[in-house]
């Protein structure tokens, strides 16, 4: 299974955090409040976050850390890379921090770098934009928007009151 660590987790939420504050410096302790995160773990994760150039610090009493790029041009690889270093899905990946010891005689070592390239790929084609932004991943519909169901939906279509409806209606 692929998973993301903790501190990455962290560190997305944090970035999150930041993004909705709009180019505001927030300090660390009202990050903490803001994300639930206790404040020893902002301030690592922040510093992470720094050493990549995904956040900018200010010192002072209006200091702290804001985000250092719009949210749509913070990939979600940078981050992951920010925080655990290069993506490598096994051992057995160019550039893994504990290279495969059978990989010269191994039928399956260039085939994980295609997977890890591709796995690489459709995480750098997501943003800290597209994680955040609620509405992205649940469109509102307005009023007066009719969306059709899926077409495997259990749920028949929408009612709506300018079309005659139900069973006992003279038209049906």
């Amino acid at each position: 299974m692929l998973r993301l660590n903790r501190m990455t987790d962290y560190g997305i939420v944090v970035l999150g955090a930041l993004a909705h504050r709009r180019g505001k410096f927030v300090a660390t302790a009202s990050l903490a409040e803001l994300t639930g995160i206790n404040q020893p773990t902002v301030a690592k994760v922040a510093k992470l976050l720094l050493g990549a150039a995904l956040v900018d610090t200010q010192r002072g009493a209006n200091g702290g850390y804001r985000l250092a790029l719009p949210a749509e041009d913070v990939s979600l690889v940078r981050i992951i890379e920010s925080i655990e270093g290069p993506i490598a899905v096994n051992d057995c990946v160019d550039g893994a921090q504990d290279p495969c010891a059978v990989a010269n005689c191994c039928f399956m070592s260039g085939t994980w770098n295609k997977v890890n390239a591709h796995v690489r790929s459709a995480l750098e084609q997501m943003s800290l934009a597209d994680l955040i932004d609620p509405t992205q991943l649940f469109p509102i519909v307005l009023d007066g928007d009719y969306m059709d169901p899926p077409l495997h939906s259990p749920l028949s279509r929408v009612d709506r009151e300018d079309k005659p409806h139900g069973r006992n209606h003279p038209d049906n």
